[in-house]
């Protein structure tokens, strides 16, 4: 009797286990990154505010050392230290915040596209070993 309880319960488990299959995919998201035009247009763009700091930074050097005195030499120093510190915080914060809402739209984006192709969950492609669907290349056509 109780070989009897316990293959029925191990029955249903199997059952209820087989009945609760997910259909999962698999995505490469660096692919899908790598790929974006709005990341490029992000690099790119801070690699040119970058270039415009240097510039900067170049043309006040050069400020300071037009100074005859050491103190106002060093006063100027001071003030474009603080300056570049400034400068380059705000470059900092606002390509990090902008990076973050490519970030989101990439994650929308899977999300957008696992659920219209039906499947349950998404894991990253780096982390599978086996199986999954990949559905990185229907991603990188709708991710902008």
């Amino acid at each position: 009797m109780k070989n009897k309880l316990l293959a029925g319960l191990v029955l249903s488990m199997l059952l209820c286990g087989a009945s609760y299959a997910q259909n999962i995919a698999v995505v490469d998201v660096q692919a899908v990154v790598s790929k974006s035009a709005q990341v490029q247009a992000l690099k790119k763009e801070q690699q040119t505010k970058i270039q415009d700091l240097e510039k900067w930074l170049k043309t006040a050097q050069a400020d300071v050392e037009k100074q005859k005195s050491q103190e106002g030499k060093e006063k100027l120093l001071k003030k474009y230290n603080a300056d570049f510190a400034k400068k380059k915080e705000a470059i900092a914060k606002d390509y990090q915040a902008r990076l973050q809402a490519v970030d989101k739209s990439i994650t929308e984006t899977i999300s957008t596209t696992a659920r219209a192709k039906g499947y349950d969950m998404v894991i990253s492609k780096g982390v599978v070993v086996f199986g999954g669907a990949d559905i990185t290349a229907d991603v990188q056509k709708v991710v902008k």
